[in-house]
């Protein structure tokens, strides 16, 4: 059986601020042999895009590689600008083990990604999530704190030297956050208002950090082109934190402030349970089995 990989580097930058430096980057990711793009997603009010690779752990280890490379002599963080929180042209690479793949072979293949890219970029990195090599620096919104421009004075504080490179981060790249962990879904909710406070109260409240929902991560942002505050979460496990609990808590909240939700987004892919879960708790399906009545569970095998 084949191994597969999947692999969801950010870059710090988006299609809508930059075309050229962005195609660059999908034309290094569609060049690797062995490594699919699976999907691209480009925001400009976050001034952020995220590839979704899928091959060979080889293959998607040179991707991410090359990927980093080409954003480090494309990318300017001193010139960036965006609603969404960031440490680097590339600002996170995670590996996901999708088929014969364990964590561990995802921990061992960020270590060495992170040691190739300090060797030939000279752009530090924190380890994150399962990769990590303290437990303060499994979250990646700890490891990012500070950002690009506060994040020289970090990696002088006693706690924070990069786990791969020295005390400083490359001039125009910054530093980079690389890991393993299990399938995460970007989910975001916008708000009918203008309002960002709106946003930021809500995410205070569902967030896990802040005595919210355990596996949800959330900051509140401005989409300055709809004129809408939104909701942006991170679901780190969508099992024990559904799509659903998030949608209906900021339903609720939204309404204490006089707003509703106008829309949703998933940035990426997502595991296809976490989509069916909804429809079984809003469509009060009884005695249902995911694995057994929907059809293309039965047809990945044929």
């Amino acid at each position: 059986m084949a191994k597969l990989v999947e692999c969801i580097p950010n870059f710090s930058v988006s299609r809508e601020k930059d075309e050229t430096v962005f195609q660059g980057l999908v034309e290094v990711a569609e060049s690797v042999p062995g490594c699919t793009l699976f999907d691209v997603q480009s925001d400009g009010n976050h001034n952020r895009c995220v590839f979704t690779l899928i091959g060979s752990p080889a293959a998607i280890e040179e991707a991410a590689f090359q990927l980093c490379k080409k954003a480090s002599e494309t990318i300017d963080m001193r010139l960036h600008q965006g609603q969404h929180p960031r440490m680097g042209a590339t600002d996170v690479i995670p590996f996901v083990p999708q088929k014969d793949v364990s964590v561990q072979d995802c921990v061992e293949m960020s270590k060495r990604v992170a040691q190739r890219i300090w060797d030939e970029l000279h752009i530090p990195s924190f380890l994150y999530e399962d990769s990590a090599t303290r437990p303060e620096r499994r979250n990646l919104a700890a490891c990012r704190k500070g950002q690009f421009e506060g994040m020289p004075e970090k990696l002088l504080e006693p706690d924070w030297a990069p786990d791969y490179g020295e005390r400083r981060i490359h001039p125009t790249a910054g530093i980079t956050a690389i890991g393993a962990r299990m399938p995460l879904i970007a989910f975001n909710i916008n708000l009918s208002t203008s309002d960002v406070e709106v946003a930021k109260k809500i995410a205070r409240a569902i967030r896990g950090s802040s005595g919210g929902f355990q596996y949800c991560k959330a900051i509140g942002v401005m989409l300055a082109e709809r004129g809408l505050a939104q909701v942006s979460m991170n679901m780190v496990n969508f099992e024990g934190t559904p799509l659903y609990y998030a949608y209906e808590m900021v339903r609720v909240l939204a309404e204490r402030y006089g707003a509703h939700i106008v829309g949703t987004e998933i940035v990426g892919l997502t595991p296809a349970k976490a989509l069916v879960d909804c429809a079984e708790h809003y469509l009060k399906i009884e005695n249902f089995d995911c694995k057994k009545q929907v059809m293309e569970y039965h047809l990945i095998d044929l």
